[in-house]
């Protein structure tokens, strides 16, 4: 019998979606969940809801509810992350602040400053979970759920020998759609995903032996399925192959479709594209504050659901002794993206049994779709490094690197922005009080303050010897 430590329980979506699903796995009878957050308020809507369900549906669970992290993980055999750091104010810092200087970021929560700055929020919370793990579960298994994924897992990996999985429901979803657009039923689809949260790469997708690339690649060039895919099929019409991630939150990854609005217009034209400005914040905004003030009971009838497409369940069951359950998770790269670098975050195709999980080697990936990632790769470890050691230099240098940000702003207005951002932040970074990222102003370079030449570069100044020997020759000639 096992016990589940839900962190961040007070969370409507997340905490009652796998809770459904935790509740029907028969394995698990007769186990302990619990549940934790540090807001009361939410922490006793769930546990009424989490009751509620256990009495309806007589199942065979024991349920606490607490506030204290520390009697939540003790003696866990699994602890499940979702909570959020500075929720819906700090976020608005992340994309607020952010689109003042044009960075015009559809999601904002995983890559852009939003992602870095949500990092630096999250992983010193997560290095001081598993540290109180060490001491209280050593042999508990974290399954995260926390964005942004790639930078939190290399902080947590850079933080403990803990072990962890990232969990997302990107290749799920996505894996629906690439059915539908192929004419194929989702069961009967091999495939083969690799690469990094919201870009992973479907490096095979076949059904009874057969390429299904050939198809979907036709069906994406037709108006009535590009539509709603304009920026991942217009990835994959250039570089080969479809990924992970819906294409509005995409653009947030990519150099090409939001950084003016000439493109806005025609990639991001729809909602589902992230085309409204800061949509996903004021949605999410709205959201919380009607379940802030809302009855749980309103919406729910007592039963259980179906249980849903997320792999958690499914995994714990694994693990438990159920069926084995073959899944993509996210986990430090050691040697399973070979052109990846080592150390930082990789989604690949894992296999959970009772004998633990077992990471799959994929090897190289295509080189183009390698550099797409690595651009992404190296904000995530800036980001994580930032984060731990609270160094400001290490944010500047996460966010500069940022795909969209690069193509929007220079390097003086990324500092200002990141300088605005990191003083909006401080209240959720006690890893940087006292300490400043420096503004760096324009260097005068008119004509009035350099009066002298500046000594020529040696490689133009041998250039220009052999212009001046050449007209000579020629003046010769001519002679």
């Amino acid at each position: 019998m096992a016990k589940i430590a839900i962190i961040g329980a007070g969370g409507m979506i997340f905490g009652t979606t796998l809770l459904n699903d935790l509740f029907q796995v028969e394995a698990l009878k007769g186990s302990t969940i619990a549940l934790m957050d540090v807001s009361e308020k939410g922490l006793k809507k769930i546990s009424d809801y989490t009751q509620r369900l256990v009495e309806t549906n007589s199942i065979d669970f024991t349920v606490c509810a607490t506030t204290d992290r520390r009697e939540a993980l003790k003696g866990a055999n699994y602890v499940l992350f979702i909570f959020q750091i500075g929720g819906i104010e700090a976020y608005g810092v992340d994309v607020m602040i952010p689109m003042k200087y044009g960075v015009d970021q559809c999601v904002g929560e995983c890559v852009g400053p939003g992602g870095v700055f949500r990092a630096l929020r999250t992983i010193p919370v997560m290095a001081n979970i598993l540290q109180d793990m060490e001491e209280l579960c050593p042999g508990a298994l974290v399954l995260n759920y926390v964005n942004p994924m790639c930078a939190n897992s290399i902080g947590m990996g850079r933080s403990s020998s803990i072990p962890f999985v990232g969990l997302c429901h990107g290749i799920q979803t996505t894996l629906d759609l690439i059915a539908s657009y192929t004419d194929a039923q989702k069961e009967e689809i091999d495939f083969l995903a690799a690469g990094i949260n919201h870009m992973a790469w479907f490096l095979r997708i076949e059904k009874d032996g057969k390429d299904l690339y050939p198809l979907l690649r036709e069906r994406i060039e037709q108006p009535e399925y590009y539509i709603d895919e304009k920026i991942r099929g217009e990835v994959m019409r250039h570089f080969g192959y479809f990924m992970t991630e819906s294409s509005g939150h995409l653009a947030d990854y990519l150099y090409w479709f939001r950084k003016n609005k000439n493109l806005m217009e025609h990639y991001c034209d729809r909602p589902g594209l992230g085309g409204e400005s800061t949509f996903a914040y004021r949605y999410k905004k709205q959201t919380y504050e009607f379940f802030a003030g809302f009855d749980i009971y309103a919406l729910e009838d007592g039963k259980l659901h179906p249980r849903s497409n997320e792999y958690c369940s499914y995994v714990v069951e694994a693990l438990e002794g159920g069926p084995a359950f073959k899944f993509n998770g996210n986990v430090i790269n050691r040697g399973f993206i070979e052109n990846l670098p080592a150390g930082c975050c990789v989604e690949v195709p894992v296999y959970a049994d009772r004998m633990g999980l077992h990471p799959m080697s994929v090897g190289a990936l295509p080189m183009q779709l390698a550099a797409l990632n690595q651009s992404n790769v190296s904000l995530q470890m800036l980001a994580a490094e930032a984060a731990l050691k609270g160094d400001p230099e290490l944010v500047f240098a996460a966010v500069a690197m940022d795909p969209l940000t690069s193509t929007v702003l220079s390097l003086k207005e990324t500092r200002d922005m990141a300088v605005e951002m990191l003083e909006a932040s401080l209240q959720w970074l006690p890893q940087f009080e006292g300490k400043k990222l420096p503004k760096r102003g324009h260097v005068n370079v008119s004509a009035d303050t350099v009066p002298h030449p500046t000594p020529l570069d040696p490689a133009l100044a041998v250039t220009q010897r052999f212009v001046k020997m050449a007209e000579a020759m020629q003046q010769n000639q001519e002679a």
